[in-house]
Order: structure tokens, then C-alpha cells, then sequence
């Protein structure tokens, strides 16, 4: 009986000590259902596990770039080495194995001993052509585990808050390991093409959902980059429904996610990994989901890797939103403390601000160490003597370029040198402005009380006229005018002294109450031949489809700039993608285009240099029928290339998108069911208050023109970057 007893009582115990392992084991299985890990791609994986865990920045593994189970050699340099030798000891390498893999194409039997070795790192039965594609892709791929080590510790500061913020917005708290693909947690990171901070933006994807201006680059707050990359990682699951293909368009766009669908006919990784053939669908952003794969692994578990490991402690600065636009200066003294530190805690202030050329602006929430008393500050700060410190007109604080002028005569205009206005501005040479282009001015104090420096002898080029098609923000010229928000037709017709009826004529305009943002209209009568006045039923926009060229893909400094000479890696450096829009501005083999949003057959004619009658005839669409979103338009080539077409089309749309987020960025979504009776263009441009372009990117596959009730939207919320701030 006591056997029995004890019997059944170790079996509980058992069965409890059982059902104890087996939940954390379940919770970790729910936790990665989001992110799958195929049996396929393991190798893959285990590939990135030992470039971010064994090999170091001092070396680095050559490789087969598609089979990366395929390693030749683990190179090693010394500490010493000079950039030039250590590029060429990578490139006699890689000839040797090329070399190697020549003679096993060829087929010959009287192989090496290490010939012999190489053969065996590949599966047996390997076709010769394979050995010949293999031997013109020897790629060497830099080690990056001391570099991974170090942004472990660092992302201990914001580890916590940037997965508390992803779950806060739904989103799968794994996405907080991805600054270690990014960046390895450096918030200062510039990568060669331009993306910036711990996330890694472009500037042009950036502007979507941050503030980046001559005063604040929001890239480099890690606070505020996390919410932009949570929203631009929810926006491309929204298109396209997987974390692992959401993630890949973090780096390639999910323009070029969405093809890759569509081309294959699958969302599965594995399938768009080894098989979608695109020219900027390159190494790095094949390999992005996998090194993403790895990154997690190690960051669940650092001391499984890096023994002994300890991450920094989570940051604890406090935030005070600014009542008014100040100095920095003056913050530093109300504070007591130095500039420096206060720029340690606020990375995204630019170099104007911490020089005393701009001011930190009125609302910004600025970060100081948590032992300050928020309210003594405050009040401080709120006082009149800080008031009248920082009083300076608005309009002695920014230029805008007109038609010829030039950088060195703006300066001279102001009494300022040519370099100070260059470096306030971030403009390289050769200084090339654009009419309307808005410049930054140092403030009264950091002007040269006399003279100005001379201009360089050679003559800086003049003022660019507008780029055509223009961006939607007013006045493009003396003929014409692009409509904004909030315009109406009475008052553009009075503001360049017409009747609204003349100014309906000229752009055969039925409707008075029924015009759009983005529309042209033709000023005078001379310009209603131009093909873009052509005024149609509004159809909607999307920003540009800018994928990255292949070449500029995920560069990697190993000893800050070195790397780029050695070879791309993924950490850090790897740029998010150069465009977060998920249209289709490509030409199909057939001559044929879908139709995007802000497009008319007279913005095809203009990029075509033929006439709009021609593709009405060639399409068989009436003058009374508009060109639909969505709908296929064939076009006629006889004039321009695709490639030509393609490139018109895209800076179009660009122009489009920066104009509007350079006064607006998007700051969270909701979703909204269509109600019987509901016009989506009424949704968008009244009470929503965006544009048909920016609400087509959220639901690219929905017909707007078509939708039922019971439809439902996502609605991307806007909300204004707000006004330029005076100078210091």
C-alpha cells in the first residue's frame, strides 16, 4: 500500500515537474509563431549565427553567396594591417578559390589535395555549370561578433522600451532584436548611402514619420525612431500580411515585396528567398529575414554566446516638452549642466543647435538626467528673461530661393560666408539650389558683424529650375499651378487675377466645386495644350517605388569606413528600404502600365512626348472617360524608352510625397468600415484629411472606385511636423 502510495505520488510529481517544463516551451513556441524558421533556411541561419557570434571584424568567412553552408575559408588578419594590404589578401583569395572552382567546371580528374577539399564542401553529384557560377561569386562576408557583443550591451538602455512599444501597437515584441541587424544599438550610425540611427533610415522614408530638418533629425532619437519603425514595419505587414516577408521589405520596400507575391504567387519565405530574381533584390536583402533569424537567437539567450555578458542599464532620463524656443545654451545653464551631456541624451538636436545657430524648438520633448526637478526647470525656463532671450523674427530665419540665385550671393545677401550657410544647410558641393528650396539662416549672433568671406573664384551654378513634374505645393511656374489642400477654385483664380469661369475653361472644368490636390491647372490659355492640365476625375497617389541600386546595398564600415572597401555586411549599416511605397510604377512586357493615384493619360503623354489623343485612341477611352486606378493603360514607345518612362514616372511621384511629408508625417492608423452611401474620396479629403495617394500605400489592394459596404479601410492618421522654429 505504501509502495502504491509512494508510487502515485512521484508520478504527480513527475507529471507536474513535466507540465512545468512544457509551458515555458509552449509560451516560447506562441511567442515565434510570427516568425518562421523553415529547416531550409537553417544552414542560412547558422550562416549569420557565426558571423554575429565566432568571427570578429578582424575577419571574416569566404563564401558561396546563394549556398551559404558553402565556406571556403576563415580569413584572419592582424590588428596592424593596413586597409590596402587587408583588401588585397581578400581579393587574391577569392581569384585562388575562383581558380579552384574552374578546374572542378572543367571536369578534370587529377585534382589537389586541396582541390579535392573544396570539391567536398559541396553536395556530391554538383553539376559542372554550377561550379562555373560558383567560381564568378566567391564572396567574402566580414565578421561582425565584436560589434554584436557591444550592441548587446548597449541595447540593455532601450531594449524594454522599444519592445513595450511594439506590443503597446500590436505588433510582435522579437521586433526589438532588429536594431541588431541594423545597427548594433548605435544611435549615431550613418551608413554610406545615407540612413541614420538605431533604425537605420533614409532620409526619404524617414520624413514619413519623423521630423528631419536643418534644426532635428528624429533618425537619431531612439525614442522616437522605435515608434517611426514600428509604424513602418506595421504598414508593411498591413500590405503584406507576413512578418518574415514585412520584415524583408523593412530593407528591400514593400514595392519589391509585393512583386516578389505577385511574381511567385506565394508569401512563403523560403520560395522568395531562393527563387524572385530582381536586380535590387540582392544579397543583403535576401539575407535579411535570416540575419534577423540569427540576431533573435542571440538575443534571447547572449550568455549561450557571449559568457559573462552584462547589458547597460535601461536609460532613466526624464522628458520636459519645451514651452518655448530656446538655446541650448540657456537650457544648459538653467540646468547646471554641461552642453555635452544634454547632447548625449538629445542626439537628434543637430550641429546648428548645439553651435547656437538654431534653437531647440518650442514643444520638443527634451531629455535630461533623472535626478532634475521638472517643475523647478520649468519654471525657470517659463520666466520672461528666457522669453525675451530667445525673441527673433521668423522671417529673418529662412530664405527661399528664387530663380537665379545663387549659394554665394544668398550669403552675401545676409552677411554670412558661403561655408556657413553650406554646413547649416547640409549642402555638398556643387551647391545646387532649387526655386522655392527653403534655407536655413544662422541667427544674428553667429553673423559676421563686417565683411563675408569671398566667394571661391569658380562660378557656384545658379538656382535648378523646378523639376518636372512638379510636387504639389503651389506656383510651379508662370503657366501653371498645383492644386494644395484646402484650395478652391475661386480662390486660385483670384489669387493670379482670373474668374473662376476662365479658369475652368482653360482647364475644361465642368465641375466648379470638384478639384484635388495635386491637380494642374493650366494658368493661361497657351498652357492647356500641356498634357498634365488635362483635368480628370481625381484619382488617387502613391509615393515612388525608389528601390536601392544593388550596389548600395547594406555597406558596412569595419573599422568606420573601412568596410566598405572590404565588402557589404549586415550589421550595422543596413539601410531601411529607400521608399515605403507598395505601388507598381513598372512597365509590363506587354506595353502596359496600372494606373496609380495623382495619374492622367496627359502625365503619360508628357513622359511619353506624345500627345494625350494618341493614348486616348490607342485605348479607345473617350475625352469624357477618365483613366481609372487600378486599371491597365497600354502605352506607345515610339518616342522614349520604358526605362525612360519608368524614371519620369517614379521622380513624379517622389515629388509628389516629399512635398507632403514635408509638412506632415504619419503618427498612427485606424481602420474604418465603409457605410452604404460612403464615398471614399469624401472619407479621405474631409474627414480624414488626407490625401487619395497616401490612403491607397495602406490599402493597395482594395478597388477604391468599387468598394462595398462592410469594406474595411485602413486609415493612416497624419499630423503636422510642425513650424519652423527662429534662430537662436
Amino acid at each position: 500500500m505504501k509502495t502504491t502510495s509512494y508510487r502515485l505520488t512521484l508520478l504527480l510529481l513527475l507529471t507536474s515537474l513535466a507540465l512545468a517544463l512544457a509551458m515555458p516551451a509552449r509560451a516560447s513556441a506562441s511567442q515565434s509563431e510570427h516568425f518562421v524558421r523553415p529547416a531550409e533556411l537553417e544552414p542560412d541561419i547558422a550562416f549569420w549565427r557565426r558571423i554575429y557570434t565566432e568571427v570578429t571584424t578582424a575577419g571574416g568567412l569566404l563564401h558561396d553567396p546563394e549556398d551559404l553552408s558553402v565556406v571556403y575559408e576563415v580569413l584572419e588578419f592582424p590588428s596592424d594591417i593596413a586597409p590596402k594590404t587587408r583588401t588585397k589578401r581578400i581579393e587574391d583569395a577569392k581569384k585562388k578559390y575562383s581558380r579552384i572552382l574552374d578546374r572542378l567546371a572543367s571536369g578534370a580528374d587529377d585534382l589537389s589535395e586541396e582541390e579535392l577539399r573544396v570539391q567536398a564542401l559541396w553536395p556530391k553529384n554538383t553539376r559542372r555549370s554550377r561550379f562555373e557560377q560558383a567560381s564568378e561569386e566567391v564572396r567574402f562576408q566580414l565578421g561582425q561578433a565584436d560589434r554584436f557583443r557591444e550592441g548587446l550591451v548597449r541595447s540593455g538602455a532601450w531594449r524594454e522600451h522599444i519592445a513595450d512599444t511594439f506590443q503597446k501597437m500590436g505588433l510582435p515584441r522579437e521586433l526589438a532584436s532588429l536594431p541588431h541587424v541594423e545597427s548594433s544599438f548605435n544611435t549615431y550610425a550613418y551608413s554610406k548611402v545615407g540612413a541614420a540611427g538605431m533604425w537605420q533610415f533614409m532620409r526619404s522614408t524617414g520624413r514619413r514619420f519623423l521630423r528631419i530638418d536643418a534644426t532635428v533629425d528624429e533618425r537619431l532619437d531612439p525614442y522616437r525612431s522605435t515608434e517611426a519603425a514600428a509604424r513602418f514595419l506595421e504598414q508593411n505587414y498591413i500590405i503584406l500580411g507576413s512578418w518574415p516577408l514585412a520584415l524583408t521589405a523593412y530593407n528591400h520596400g514593400p514595392g519589391g515585396m509585393k512583386r516578389a507575391q505577385e511574381q511567385l504567387g506565394t508569401s512563403d519565405i523560403t520560395t522568395i528567398v531562393r527563387k524572385y530574381n530582381s536586380r535590387s533584390f540582392g544579397f543583403a536583402s535576401r539575407n535579411f529575414y535570416l540575419a534577423f533569424l540569427a540576431a533573435l537567437e542571440i538575443d534571447q539567450n547572449p550568455e549561450k554566446y557571449f559568457p559573462g555578458i552584462r547589458r547597460n542599464a535601461a536609460d532613466s532620463s526624464l522628458v520636459m516638452k519645451l514651452p518655448l524656443s530656446i538655446p541650448a545654451s540657456r537650457i544648459a545653464t538653467v540646468l547646471d549642466l554641461e552642453r555635452e551631456e544634454l547632447r548625449r541624451l538629445n542626439p537628434a538636436l543637430l550641429n546648428s543647435v548645439w553651435k547656437g545657430a538654431r534653437n531647440v524648438p518650442r514643444g520638443y520633448e527634451f531629455r535630461v538626467p533623472s535626478h532634475i526637478d521638472l517643475s523647478t526647470v520649468m519654471a525657470k525656463l517659463n520666466t520672461s528673461g528666457a522669453a525675451e532671450a530667445v525673441e527673433v523674427a521668423l522671417a529673418e530665419s529662412q530664405h527661399r530661393v528664387e530663380s537665379g540665385e545663387t549659394l554665394s550671393a544668398i550669403a552675401s545677401q545676409y552677411g554670412v560666408s558661403q561655408q556657413q550657410l553650406a554646413e547649416l544647410n547640409d549642402l555638398n558641393r556643387p551647391y545646387r539650389l532649387r526655386i522655392g528650396q527653403v534655407l536655413e539662416l544662422p541667427s544674428r549672433g553667429t553673423r559676421p558683424a563686417a565683411t563675408v568671406a569671398q566667394a571661391p573664384k569658380e562660378t557656384p551654378p545658379p538656382a535648378l529650375p523646378a523639376a518636372k513634374p512638379t510636387p504639389p505645393t503651389g506656383v510651379v511656374g508662370a503657366e501653371s499651378y498645383v492644386v494644395r489642400r484646402g484650395d478652391t477654385l475661386g480662390k486660385i483664380a483670384k489669387k493670379h487675377g482670373l474668374t473662376e469661369d476662365q479658369l475652368m475653361e482653360m482647364n475644361s472644368i465642368r465641375n466648379r466645386q470638384f478639384i484635388y490636390e495635386g491637380q494642374v491647372l493650366a494658368l493661361v490659355a497657351s498652357a492647356r495644350a500641356k498634357p498634365p492640365v488635362e483635368a480628370e476625375v481625381p484619382v488617387a497617389t502613391i509615393a515612388a517605388v525608389s528601390e536601392p541600386p544593388a550596389e548600395a546595398e547594406a555597406v558596412e564600415p569595419v573599422s568606420e569606413r573601412e568596410a566598405e572597401e572590404i565588402g557589404p555586411a549586415l550589421v550595422p549599416g543596413t539601410q531601411t528600404a529607400a521608399s515605403a511605397d507598395p505601388s507598381d510604377y513598372g512597365v509590363k512586357d506587354n506595353n502596359t502600365v496600372i494606373v496609380q493615384a495623382a495619374e492622367t493619360l496627359g502625365h503619360y503623354a508628357e513622359w511619353l512626348d506624345v500627345r494625350a489623343s494618341q493614348l486616348r485612341q490607342l485605348n479607345r477611352i473617350s475625352m469624357a472617360t477618365p483613366v481609372v486606378i487600378g486599371r491597365k493603360v497600354k502605352l506607345d514607345f515610339s518616342k522614349v524608352t520604358p526605362d525612360q518612362f519608368e524614371a519620369r514616372r517614379v521622380e513624379y511621384h517622389r515629388a509628389l510625397q516629399e512635398a507632403f511629408f514635408t509638412e506632415f508625417r504619419i503618427q498612427g492608423t485606424r481602420e474604418h468600415v465603409i457605410k452604404r452611401g460612403e464615398s471614399v474620396w469624401v472619407l479621405a479629403q474631409q474627414r480624414y484629411n488626407i490625401p487619395i495617394w497616401l490612403l491607397r500605400q495602406y490599402n493597395p489592394d482594395l478597388d477604391l472606385g468599387a468598394l462595398q459596404p462592410g469594406a474595411r479601410l485602413v486609415i493612416p492618421l497624419v499630423e503636422a511636423t510642425g513650424v519652423a522654429e527662429p534662430s537662436a
